[in-house]
């Protein structure tokens, strides 16, 4: 199974982005009963959770982050999309989608960069 991510880019503040993360190898009934999230690094700090979504789409979000990015995913396509709005410099940072299994095994993706400039 492979996570693979992309959207990321440069924008200023108050722009948008939408990160998206297409698993492959899997199947669809194995891609349904997972868990995804999108998470994010910068240098020197902790890989922090910014958003997630059950099998069931139950939704859990940063604090910071609720109200301006939204996280959903496309079971057919197999792809899990963080549309994040009103993006601020804070949110500069390397993007991370991860799987996790009902056993709790995980999947990472490679990262995607999100830059915002004031």
């Amino acid at each position: 199974v492979q996570l693979q991510a992309s959207g990321g880019g440069s924008v200023q503040a108050g722009g948008s982005l939408r990160l998206s993360c297409r698993a492959s190898g899997i199947i669809l009934s194995v891609f349904n009963i997972n868990a995804y999230g999108w998470y994010r690094q910068t240098p020197g700090k902790e890989r922090e959770l910014v958003a997630s979504i059950s099998s069931s789409r139950a939704t859990n979000y940063l604090e910071s982050a609720k109200g301006r990015f939204t996280i959903s995913k496309d079971n057919a396509r197999k792809t899990v999309y963080l549309q994040m709005n009103s993006l601020e410099p804070e949110d500069t940072a390397v993007y991370y989608c991860n799987q996790r299994s009902p056993v709790g095994d995980q999947i990472w993706g490679q990262g995607t960069l999100v830059t915002v400039s004031s």
